[in-house]
């Protein structure tokens, strides 16, 4: 895959509140600076600029890919005072792939400055809408689509994952480990890819089972997959199957409560599911989780735009190197010393020594 534009240097600890500091000035008048060719890549002004998104069919509340998105639009508006809601910050549901259309013409009737689509799926909607409502501006996460008027968001999901894949090879007891994807799509392969390639690193000998079960949504796909997984022998199951994925921690958790003596963990993705994995006060089944800081990404972008840089017919990557991705907080379930094997090849990667595919190695 070819990229326009390496995304900016981002830290993962970096705050709303520091983003923001650093995106000051006075704007040049709207009047006094027309957008070019009738499109709004470029919208100086002294006002906030006002953001909204249309999440997939996991819906805004997944604990995943979308309530990250989500959390950054909120970080934004709070901290530039805005109220949810028209000419504030916003989102809309989508339950079906259907919904994404009426989605985004309803939030440009609202008049939001920018409209995030979260989500591979929503290529062709964005694509369609951005061509006719030249004087919004949007942003496709997960996917590339061309215009002038339009921001692409991906990352380098292969790289986190090999950390992730890195982790369980040296944690696993039985040397089974599985994979539960959601759909069969390429941001998804690459995490596939990635954590295949982070066990081989360690074990090369250490199986992988990997299932995709054709869904963002279905909690009862992921609860089966993992349910399968762990009967074969594998006591680590790492998903990238958003809301399909809880079905993975339910499963994880009854069996702990039926064995309390085994160990069966779940690497979590996108935003940290710590809480997701919590057995009772003393036990909990997540790992780690590798998190994809779309929260980042958003306040980033509307930062830019609110300076008048919307970075229009841009592709913006994020990746190990900015910390675009990266481990959560183990918060002690792996050990110091799998932690400082982590970090080795954490440096590999983001040096360059150590380049992650994006598909699976056959």
């Amino acid at each position: 895959m070819k990229f326009k534009k390496k995304g900016l240097a981002l830290s993962v600890m970096m705050s709303a509140g520091l983003l923001l500091a650093a995106c000051g000035g006075d704007k040049e008048p709207e009047a006094e600076k027309p957008v070019d060719e009738g499109t709004a890549t470029d919208t100086p002004s002294n006002e906030v600029l006002s953001v909204a998104m249309v999440t997939d069919t996991g819906g805004v509340d997944d604990k995943s890919f979308n309530q990250s998105a989500w959390k950054g639009i909120t970080e934004y508006g709070e901290a530039n005072g805005l109220e949810r809601g028209d000419g504030g910050y916003d989102y809309l549901p989508s339950t079906k792939e259907a919904d994404f259309k009426p989605n985004l013409n309803n939030l440009v009737r609202r008049d939001f400055d920018i409209v995030f689509g979260i989500g591979y799926l929503m290529d062709d909607a964005i694509k369609e809408i951005a061509s006719q409502k030249p004087d919004t501006n949007f942003v496709i996460v997960d996917s590339e689509v061309e215009g002038d008027n339009v921001a692409s968001v991906m990352f380098k999901e292969q790289e986190g994952a090999f950390l992730a894949g890195v982790a369980a090879a040296l944690t696993t007891e039985t040397d089974k480990i599985g994979f539960v994807g959601g759909m069969d799509i390429p941001v998804i392969k690459r995490f596939e890819a990635g954590f295949i390639e982070g066990v081989k690193a360690i074990n090369p000998d250490i199986k992988v089972d990997v299932q995709y079960v054709a869904s963002f949504t279905d909690a009862a796909l992921g609860k089966g997959a993992a349910s399968r997984m762990y009967a074969s022998g594998a006591d680590i199951v790492f998903h990238a199957a958003g809301g399909a994925g809880v079905g993975v921690f339910a499963e994880a958790k009854e069996l702990k409560k039926a064995s309390p003596d085994k160990n069966f963990w779940v690497i979590g993705v996108d935003s940290d599911q710590y809480e997701e994995g919590k057995v009772d006060e003393n036990t909990n089944v997540t790992l780690t989780s590798m998190l994809k800081r779309v929260d980042v990404a958003v306040t980033d972008i509307t930062e830019r735009a609110n300076k008048g840089e919307f970075p229009g017919g841009e592709t913006l990557v994020y990746g190990l190197e900015d910390e675009g991705v990266i481990l959560a907080d183990s918060r002690g379930a792996i050990s110091e010393e799998v932690l400082a094997k982590v970090a080795e090849f954490e440096a590999k990667i983001a040096s360059g020594e150590i380049e992650v595919p994006e598909e699976p190695v056959k």
